[in-house]
């Protein structure tokens, strides 16, 4: 009777397994459709965006751009804000600046010259990000931070990139160091790490990639405000030359940068320093005074 009954209910999900098969099947089929260019790209020195714009989805007719008629330019060595309201368009941007899609309209100049002539894997080389769906694998902390196996001679390099990622304290109490054991997908003895302490970790990452171009999307989003302060100071300590690119509508990282790029409804409202925007009493100057008010 049992075995008849566990017979029944695997014939009747079938149909359903069948569905998610078929998904997988359609998935391993697709094609690339980000082309390669010829050239390697250089080590960043600029990077300039004219009259971008993207949209999501095929449908020609009635087009809905998330980013419209954007124009920016990045230097090396600066550090740049992009802030707006959720749906602003900001992640989207930088997605974009990784050629993980490509413009509808308008063009990405690395250097001097279009990304499309670059070959993908060595524009990226260049480029590091923390998105804000990191995840964070049943694996080392070492493996983790690596993104993958390592060697020894990394284990430094593993360290010094916890540490600028304000994670050294938790580091000093695990049980293994570096080579603790993450969750307990695979190991009961796994380590679970609080939301902000996977966030450091994320960010540890980009760091330990060594990068021209460090791209942090809400870099401090499950980080209470004395340990975001702590962050920011560390960030902008030890990112030393490189270009350091910070999206958020979290505007306590906005103070001290080179540039802020208010975003809204896909366009750039605003630019200018901190002082600037606050005196042009602005979409920006309301935000940040709104936000203000919260710790008054």
């Amino acid at each position: 009777s049992w075995l008849l009954g566990d017979m029944i209910e695997r014939i009747m999900k079938y149909h359903e397994h069948g569905i998610f098969i078929d998904k997988i099947i359609t998935f391993l089929e697709c094609k690339p459709i980000i082309k390669d260019g010829a050239m390697e790209a250089q080590p960043f020195e600029s990077l300039v965006l004219k009259n971008l714009k993207f949209s999501y989805g095929t449908n020609m007719v009635d087009r809905k751009y998330v980013l419209n008629d954007i124009n920016m330019e990045i230097c090396k060595g600066e550090r740049i804000a992009i802030v707006g309201y959720n749906g602003a368009g900001k992640t989207t941007l930088t997605k974009l600046l990784m050629r993980l899609y490509d413009p509808d309209e308008g063009e990405i100049i690395y250097n001097g010259r279009s990304v499309k002539d670059y070959k993908i894997n060595s524009l990226r080389k260049h480029i590091s990000a923390v998105f804000q769906d990191y995840r964070i694998f049943a694996c080392s902390l070492a493996e983790n931070v690596a993104g993958g196996a390592f060697e020894n001679d990394d284990e430094k390099s593993i360290i010094c990139s916890l540490k600028k990622s304000t994670f050294s304290d938790k580091l000093d109490f695990l049980p293994c160091g570096i080579h603790t054991q993450l969750t307990r997908e695979f190991d009961n003895t796994g380590v679970v790490l609080s939301g902000g302490e996977q966030q450091k970790v994320a960010i540890a990452r980009a760091f330990f990639k060594n990068a021209d171009i460090i791209i942090l999307d809400e870099p401090s989003s499950a980080l209470d405000p004395d340990a975001e302060y702590v962050l920011n100071q560390a960030i902008s300590e030890y990112a030393d030359n490189k270009t350091v690119i910070f999206i958020s509508h979290r505007l306590s990282t906005t103070k001290n940068v080179d540039r802020i790029y208010m975003f809204d409804r896909g366009k750039v409202i605003e630019c200018g320093t901190h002082d600037e925007l606050m005196s042009a009493d602005g979409k920006y100057a309301y935000m940040f005074r709104l936000q203000a008010e919260k710790y008054q």
